[in-house]
């Protein structure tokens, strides 16, 4: 555990300045937090300049990202295993997760299902084929714990089945649209919850001896004390919040503008600046020769999106949308799903990796994005 008995009860003001300004020192990728006031303004003087708000609002959400990365770290720091689990669970996700959030609000379920789909690829492949690119081109051979990523894998392929089930029903026995669709996703939605419910007990409490790291390297970075981290989170959580509604409200016609369909903005755009944060501690993590935390971002954020963002966000949808959501996705997205799951099963098998397996996993993703840049997928029945 980290040592920072000292001065943890009472952290001066001084001192809690002084731990963000550092945290701007080291990522400059957070000098893009200047964007966000500018977003709200630019909201409040120009609310037709959409493609603008758009582009500014992308910029804006990738430090907030990274903050909200950082802050999660300094609470779950002090909470132990079990509980920094459940935090992690709750905040590894959070961008993604309010991002959805306000496109549910907005009916956009076409967006909300494209973000959910393109997060399980993008982490899947974008973000474990780029950390194993990074990491070998720097060190010839790389080992990881292998029954971890199986694990992660093992989850990720039952929430894809949970995710087939409604959309092959759909398509190949006509059942019943509305009303079938929408007891079948709220009863999936809440297995996939106890599921991953469970998966982290198995994990963290009963088994915790099977997923040791393959190495015990030191962090680098010291957590945050944790009345900045809690302070961090709360602030940057609704400022995510206020970018995010901005964000989905300029989508529809800035993707016009730019040539590109909600479909595509959901999958790619929000995928990747979503994981932004995730991405970094994953690629510099494979720098570092720490594989095994690289898979566990990688395959273990894929895991969260596929069994407790997406079920909740079919849960929420019932208060929050102005219809409940299904569990039911287009064919392409499904297909693209499946074939990241398996690639990550095979990526994770030998628990050994070389940047020559980066390169396949990302080629993959790069004929997804092309895929859906050049010939986008029709809305979902």
């Amino acid at each position: 555990m980290h040592n920072f008995e000292e001065g943890s009860a009472a952290v001066p003001p001084r001192s809690a300045f002084g731990a963000v300004i550092g945290e701007l020192r080291r990522t400059p990728l957070l000098a893009l937090i200047a964007v966000v006031p500018v977003v709200f303004l630019l909201e409040q003087v120009s609310p037709e300049a959409h493609t603008l708000l758009f582009l500014l609002s992308v910029a804006a959400i990738v430090p907030l990202a990274a903050l909200l990365s950082r802050a999660t770290e300094a609470v779950a720091a002090k909470t132990g295993d079990a509980v920094g689990g459940l935090l992690n669970a709750t905040f590894g996700n959070l961008t993604e997760l309010v991002i959805s959030l306000a496109a549910l609000q907005a009916g956009q379920y076409l967006l909300v299902k494209a973000s959910i789909a393109g997060a399980i690829v993008t982490n899947t492949l974008f973000m474990l084929g780029g950390a194993f690119l990074v990491g070998g081109l720097k060190h010839h051979l790389q080992e990881f714990n292998r029954v971890n990523a199986r694990f992660q894998a093992s989850l990720l392929f039952l929430a894809t089945i949970a995710i087939l089930v409604p959309s092959l029903i759909s398509e190949v026995d006509r059942a019943p649209a509305a009303a079938f669709s929408q007891q079948l996703s709220l009863g999936l939605a809440i297995l996939l919850i106890t599921v991953y419910a469970l998966g982290m007990l198995f994990s963290l409490r009963t088994h915790r001896e099977l997923f040791a790291s393959s190495s015990h390297a030191e962090e680098e970075e010291k957590p945050w004390p944790l009345p900045v981290g809690t302070v961090v989170l709360i602030v940057v959580t609704l400022l995510v919040a206020m970018v995010s509604e901005i964000f989905v409200g300029s989508v529809q016609i800035a993707a016009e503008h730019l040539g590109m369909t909600p479909a595509f903005v959901g999958f790619i755009v929000v995928a990747l600046v979503g994981g932004a944060a995730e991405m970094t501690s994953a690629f510099s993590a494979a720098r570092a020769n720490r594989l095994d935390l690289s898979v566990s971002i990688a395959l273990g954020s894929a895991a969260q999106i596929a069994l407790f963002v997406a079920p909740v966000l079919v849960l929420v949808s019932y208060f929050v949308g102005p219809e409940p959501m299904s569990l039911q996705f287009w064919p392409g997205a499904v297909a693209m799903m499946l074939v990241a799951t398996m690639a990550a099963t095979l990526l994770s098998n030998g628990g050994r990796a070389a940047w020559y397996a980066g390169v396949m996993a990302l080629a993959v993703y790069a004929i997804f994005g092309l895929t859906l840049f050049l010939l986008p997928p029709g809305t979902p029945s």
